[in-house]
This record gives structure tokens, sequence and C-alpha cells, in this order.
């Protein structure tokens, strides 16, 4: 281990990302030289046929590995020489370790939502959830939430093929779960005998406004969980509590996904809540700048 790290974040529309802030201050928390850099592929005109030449670059400059994110996590994997078990289940890779001419693919995101459920909805019923979205975050939500037993999940996607193809490619992995899709407008009906709800499609962000649920299918019985985090309160989450219901807000999901990610960079256990207070804290002030 070296204190001095150099790491980066590849995809589109990177620039504006916590996350660079989240791992160089627990960097200088820790003692360390850290710094962390985006790699945006829209500013720089390149696309995700540009993969390979920029990890063949970062590994040549230094960097101890990479973050990648939307449009890269599948493609990226041609590119590398090793996946971890949970990447190679998963299809996708958000973190790169580079590490003794090797190039290792993680994923962080699916023990990220896990940390984040355990955390904010401990002892909450998994006899049967629904989720909504089957797309890149869907994935690893499912994923997360069968490694903690659900017995029946149900995957409700706008692409309903989409859903089959996630629900299939995860029937061998978890032989003992059932695992089902439904078209939205079956929300209603399938939601009124769930425990819990998770919601890991894009509505919900500064970018796409409103709910995806409505707000006549929410109880105090169930349980309703968020992947969008900007903002960390979204009208699902507002609406869920006026109902009644349990709630958590995607923002430790963001949080463990770069601890995990950092543990893995620097072979130091980070400071979880360290690193959520001030991924709240640079939410918060966003949101002030934002009404200002």
């Amino acid at each position: 281990m070296t204190d001095s790290i150099l790491c980066g974040l590849i995809g589109t529309g990177v620039e504006p990302s916590l996350t660079p802030a989240l791992h160089e201050e627990e960097g200088r928390r820790q003692g360390l030289t850290y710094v962390y850099r985006t790699i945006d592929l829209d500013t720089l005109g390149l696309t995700v046929a540009d993969l390979p030449r920029l990890l063949r670059g970062a590994r040549d400059l230094g960097f101890r590995g990479l973050n990648i994110t939307h449009p890269c996590k599948q493609a990226v994997i041609e590119c590398l020489d090793e996946l971890s078990v949970d990447a190679e289940r998963l299809g996708a890779v958000n973190t790169v370790l580079f590490e003794q001419g090797r190039a290792v693919g993680h994923n962080t995101d699916w023990s990220g939502f896990g940390r984040n459920f355990d955390r904010g909805l401990p002892g909450a019923r998994l006899d049967e959830v629904v989720q909504l979205g089957a797309g890149g975050a869907g994935a690893a939500v499912a994923y997360g939430l069968l490694t903690r037993g659900v017995r029946k999940l149900v995957l409700v996607d706008q692409e309903r093929e989409r859903a089959r193809a996630l629900a299939d490619s995860f029937a061998t992995l978890f032989e003992t779960a059932v695992i089902e899709t439904a078209d939205p407008g079956e929300l209603p009906p399938v939601l009124a005998r769930a425990d819990g709800l998770v919601h890991a499609t894009p509505m919900g962000m500064a970018a796409h406004p409103g709910s995806a649920v409505p707000i006549e299918v929410l109880r105090p019985e169930l349980w309703v969980a968020e992947v969008v985090y900007r903002p960390l309160d979204t009208e699902l989450l507002r609406a869920a509590r006026a109902a009644g219901a349990r709630t958590l807000d995607g923002g430790g999901m963001a949080v463990y996904q770069a601890v995990e990610a950092f543990r893995i960079f620097t072979g130091i256990e980070p400071d979880a809540e360290r690193m959520y207070t001030h991924m709240a804290a640079l939410v918060h002030s966003e949101e002030l700048e934002a009404v200002r």
C-alpha cells in the first residue's frame, strides 16, 4: 500500500458527480494523498468504443483504479483480465483495480444497496418484494435483495422483455426464490400483497421529477426503498411517509458502493458513517444552491 493514490470515474455526464469529493475527503482523513479525477466521455468527445484505450492509458499513467458508470458497465468487461464472482454473476462492473499488471473488475453497486438496506430497514419483511426498474441499477438491486433472502421478487419494467431477461438470469443463481415479472399497469394489484417496494428507475431525479408509483397504492404495511439520491427526499418517499410507510432513501447506496470501492483501491476500511454524513451535506448544499 502506498500513501499516494490516483483514481478516476469513467462515464457520460460524470463531471457533476459527488464521488470524487467523497473519495478525496475520506482519503485526506485517512492520511493519504488521494486524487480522484472524472473522465467524462461527453466532455472529451469519446464513446464506449474508446474504453480499451482509456483503460490502457489509466494503467500507464499510474491510476490505482477506476469507477465505471453508465454506459460502460457492461462494455468494460472485455477490457479486463479478471472479474470478481459478483461482477461475473451480474455481468456488470463499476470498479476496476489495477494490480500486479492486471485489471480486475468488481461490482460494489449490489453490496452498496444491501448495506444501505440493512442499515435503514432492519427487520423488514422479505416474503414478497416488488422492484420497479430492471436496468443496470435494477440488476444490482435485485441481486442485493435476493442475497438477503427475498422469497418472491416481482420485477416491473416498461420493457417487459428486459425484466424477463433479468429474472431468467437470476433464476439459476437463486433457485429457492420465485422471480416473476409484471407490467407497470399491474403495479396496484401486485403491490397490494407485497411487503416492500424498491424503486430503481430515474424517475424522481432532479432531471426527471415525479413519482413512478401511484400514491393511492402506498400503505403503512409497505416499506419503500429508493435508489435515487439527488434529491435525497424524492416525491415517492414523501408520499410513502405520508401514507405511514417505512422508507429508505438512496443516499446510503451511493455511499456504500463508494465505501467498498475505496477499500478495494486503498486496502483501508473507510469510515462509512463519516462518508455518509459528508455525502448528505454535499447533497443538502447542492439543493440549497438550486433554490437560490
